[in-house]
């Protein structure tokens, strides 16, 4: 058994030490979307810093636990909070729950993020469906030693965000909202938020919105063979002044169309 098998054969024990049942979905709340949570039924709270190899969240808005249960028809596991590279965590350590999510049974993941507009057709609030990415965060979560039993050396990453859950989530979305789009999220290290030049390169490069997440969790479920959807909420726009405050206060008013849009999928998920 390799170190990474062991790694998760311990957090996942501990997890199904709490709560027994096989997840098909997992979802991953970006920052002032921790109310999502409340959607699940019987849940079952784990505090993740109660779990071996768990990287702890720092960031403000990222509580740092487990919500396990249902939504509708479907066995959830919720990170509430995730870790970030730009708080000194490996790549490795920023995508291990996503690994945990694979070895529990997830095999569709819902990833949500706050991000800002470069796209000046966008507003603040507005949801954007992601279609890809593009990584300048400058690291990878699958460097180093293959374990061949957990996925391919080089993994392809044409499909990074499955079409037709795209198709399905756009098809719940405008029934919600009128401010929906589809777009390519730009992954950027952080902490600090882009420069002019940086957001206008970010657009001629072809994003859309760009953030400090997402990325490496996307990459580690592509390499696991799950389906990955991709929700951005526009928390601040290029010629904005932001901080930390406001992004989670605009994307948080946002939360609500956001959650119908993830239990509309969930609804209709075969």
């Amino acid at each position: 058994m390799t170190d990474l098998q062991t790694r998760l054969a311990a957090s996942t024990a501990a997890i199904r030490s709490k709560w027994a049942a096989t997840p098909q979905v997992g979802i991953i709340l970006g920052s002032g979307l921790a109310e999502l949570a409340d959607a699940v039924s019987e849940p079952v709270v784990i505090e993740t810093k109660s779990l071996p190899h768990f990287a702890q969240s720092t960031a403000p808005g990222h509580i740092g636990r487990l919500v396990c249960g249902r939504i509708g028809q479907h066995s959830v596991v919720i990170q509430q909070g995730r870790a970030h590279a730009y708080e000194g965590y490996s790549f490795d350590e920023v995508a291990y729950p996503v690994r945990v999510m694979h070895a529990l049974g997830v095999r569709t993941l819902i990833l949500t993020n706050a991000a800002g507009a470069v796209n000046p057709d966008y507003r603040v609030g507005d949801v954007v469906l992601l279609s890809d990415h593009i990584n300048l965060m400058f690291g990878n979560p699958l460097t180093g030693p293959n374990d061949d039993a957990l996925g391919p050396r080089f993994p392809d990453m044409c499909d990074a965000y499955d079409v037709p859950l795209r198709k399905l989530a756009t098809d719940v979305a405008r029934s919600v909202t009128n401010r929906i789009h589809s777009g390519v999220y730009v992954a950027m290290l952080g902490p600090n938020y882009e420069t002019r030049a940086e957001y206008r390169m970010v657009r001629r490069l072809g994003g859309d919105v760009v953030g400090m997440s997402t990325v490496p969790e996307n990459i580690a479920a592509r390499y696991c063979g799950m389906r990955v959807l991709g929700l951005s909420i526009v928390s601040n726009l290029a010629d904005d002044v932001a901080n930390g405050h406001s992004v989670i206060a605009n994307v948080s008013h946002a939360e609500p169309v956001v959650r119908r849009i993830v239990t509309g999928v969930l609804e209709r998920l075969t």
